[in-house]
């Protein structure tokens, strides 16, 4: 079934002939961006673009019967790298039924010319001209093609964000809903069926969103084996004493003791950054003396974070399921191993599953890199 633009294409001017020349190449170029609009096939593209070597001029006139090229069977074939004459007759039949080519065929339907002196009288052959009589169509076409395909890109990773926020926080139930997402992300598909994915991926996440909602206290009761946040080492180191806090509270506030808590945090804080820059000198070279908080160390990973291939979300997702703390942490650690870590992206997503199943803290790493800094330099 012709497209719109089909129908039109090949057409004559009713208004006149359009004047002017066009770029033959680049009209092959827009054309090539359209030709699912005119259903064009590369080989029937590739044959125009034989046909368009014959023509000696860059510029294609758009006057009728001024771009006539003869080649023969054989010839076209040998710039088409041996393609057969039945296949060739086909694609020519496509480029003349679509009317991107025109025949002007000679008595014998041979293809000639003749000539008189250094001037060519008569041309039996493949006029191109209407290529260039319809250059604005190409164009628009073209530029319509490009917009569909930018819509689509974002359609496709729209999706492919959404499944992803849905394969984190899902159950078994939303395993079909997954594998459909899955396979038409391998497809090509069209812009209406990624719109209906999306908006039923959308409505899937927002109906699991209260119940992920209300179980999270539960969820971060289970991290709180390793150490996030300040607060959380408030409640991980003396579980009795803060009982005996609240209940002193209901009688009589009394600061002073939280006071001395939160110092005693601080100063923990503190030496836990000293053991980061320990174990991690490497990022030293890049922000040498840089370090003097958790604050800093955070803002310095989300600069790191992309020279390190790992993208913001990624990074955003980390800090959500590990703290930033943390998530700073793991990053200045790949840095410090980044030769041996094929896809940092990945592997950062990959523990920020493991922190959200209570099952990652960042100790290991740093008693590993400490031990591996200590056998160098005792070697030294």
């Amino acid at each position: 079934m012709e497209q719109a633009s089909q129908i039109a294409f090949g057409r004559q001017d009713l208004c006149g002939q359009l004047a002017g020349t066009h770029d033959k190449w680049d009209l092959l170029a827009a054309l090539t961006h359209a030709a699912a609009e005119f259903e064009l096939s590369h080989r029937s593209l590739g044959v125009l673009k034989a046909l368009l070597t014959f023509f000696p001029e860059r510029a294609l006139p758009a006057e009728p019967d001024s771009a006539i090229v003869f080649p023969s069977n054989r010839k076209l074939m040998e710039r088409l790298n041996g393609m057969p004459e039945s296949t060739l007759r086909r694609h020519l039949a496509a480029l003349t039924r679509i009317g991107i080519v025109s025949r002007k065929n000679s008595p014998n339907r041979k293809r000639y010319a003749r000539r008189s002196g250094d001037d060519t009288r008569l041309a039996f052959g493949f006029d191109l001209s209407p290529l260039a009589r319809h250059a604005s169509q190409i164009f628009d076409a073209a530029l319509d093609a490009r917009a569909r395909a930018e819509r689509l890109a974002m359609l496709r990773d729209q999706v492919a964000v959404l499944r992803q926020a849905l394969l984190d926080a899902a159950d078994e139930a939303a395993a079909p809903l997954l594998e459909a997402a899955r396979k038409l992300l391998r497809r090509k598909p069209c812009e209406l069926g990624l719109t209906a994915m999306a908006k039923t991926l959308e409505a899937e996440i927002a109906s699991r969103t209260p119940a992920e909602t209300h179980q999270a206290p539960a969820l971060s009761a289970r991290k709180m084996s390793a150490p996030v946040s300040q607060n959380e080492r408030h409640i991980q180191d003396s579980v009795k004493k803060d009982s005996d806090s609240e209940q002193a509270q209901t009688k009589a506030p009394c600061p002073q003791p939280i006071t001395t808590e939160a110092q005693d945090s601080d100063a923990e804080n503190t030496g836990d950054l000293v053991k980061v820059l320990r174990a991690c000198p490497e990022v030293q070279t890049y922000y040498p003396g840089a370090l003097r908080s958790w604050q800093d160390a955070d803002r310095i990973a989300e600069t790191l974070s992309p020279m390190m291939g790992i993208e913001m979300p990624v990074l955003s997702d980390a800090r959500a399921a590990m703290g930033r703390k943390d998530a700073a942490t793991v990053v200045i650690c790949m840095l410090e191993k980044l030769g041996s870590i094929r896809s940092p992206g990945a592997y950062l997503r990959r523990l920020a599953q493991k922190a959200r199943a209570g099952q990652f803290s960042t100790a290991p790493m740093l008693n590993a890199l400490l031990q591996t800094g200590n056998g160098v330099h005792h070697r030294a």
